[in-house]
């Protein structure tokens, strides 16, 4: 681990991290928002991912919702990396008190860590849109489950949605509520793998008011002039323990 950053974190027992598409990346996890997730949309479905992955789109083409999104947001194959971890283990030792995301594979949990805002929730979770039934992923997978790729209760017949936030929907006030406090009551923050372009989430990092913002990221942020520490690299690396 960086020398400064395990400095600051062996002195804290009250560290929140908050992270974003850069952490599930090094677990091979592509990220749909770059230049090359962007143009891969745009040949293969003739949209951009964030149409696609609006709700509006998802109420007038569930077919092709549900085509780009069990073709390029799912990945079973997944692992959690360095990064998931250490924080894990961090949480372990009793210094992490929360994990702030905004991915949807469930990696963090995988990886251990038990107190995680999932702030545009998980691919993990499925729900029956009319009697509310809950599905996990393998169900929605299977295509016996589905009509034309869309997925069906057993129950009712109703159409199952996926339990993560799409553009146009609101976060969970509920997540949105624990993540905060989180934040605001953290004595160090670490935000890693994240552009802190995406909002309203990467607003969130502005309820701090700690000791010690640190942030891991490969390029520059906005926000790279207010942390205390920032380094530039792979953010399995740098957290490693």
């Amino acid at each position: 681990m960086n020398r400064q950053l395990a400095e600051i974190i062996e002195n804290s027992n009250n560290i929140v991290f908050f992270g974003g598409a850069g952490v599930s990346t090094e677990s091979g996890i592509p990220d749909f928002r770059s230049e090359s997730g962007l143009y891969h949309a745009r040949e293969v479905y003739g949209y951009a991912p964030e149409t696609i992955l609006s709700h509006s789109f998802y109420m007038q083409h569930p077919d092709l919702f549900f085509k780009y999104y069990k073709e390029n947001l799912i990945h079973t194959e997944a692992e959690p990396n360095e990064a998931h971890k250490a924080l894990a283990e961090l949480e372990k030792q009793g210094k992490l008190k929360a994990v702030v995301t905004q991915n949807i594979d469930g990696l963090h949990q995988k990886a251990g860590s038990r107190t995680v805002y999932e702030l545009h929730g998980s691919v993990l979770r499925n729900n029956c849109e009319r009697c509310g039934a809950f599905y996990d992923l393998d169900y929605i997978m299977d295509p016996a489950h589905c009509a034309d790729g869309v997925p069906v209760c057993g129950k009712c017949g109703g159409r199952i949605k996926p339990d993560v936030v799409l553009y146009e929907e609101s976060l969970d006030e509920d997540c949105i509520t624990g993540a905060v406090n989180a934040i605001m009551n953290a004595d160090v923050l670490i935000v890693g793998g994240t552009s802190l372009a995406v909002y309203p989430a990467a607003g969130l990092i502005n309820y701090f008011h700690g000791s010690h913002m640190v942030l891991i990221n490969r390029d520059s942020t906005p926000y790279d002039g207010k942390a205390d520490l920032v380094i530039h690299d792979s953010i399995g690396e740098v957290m490693k323990l």
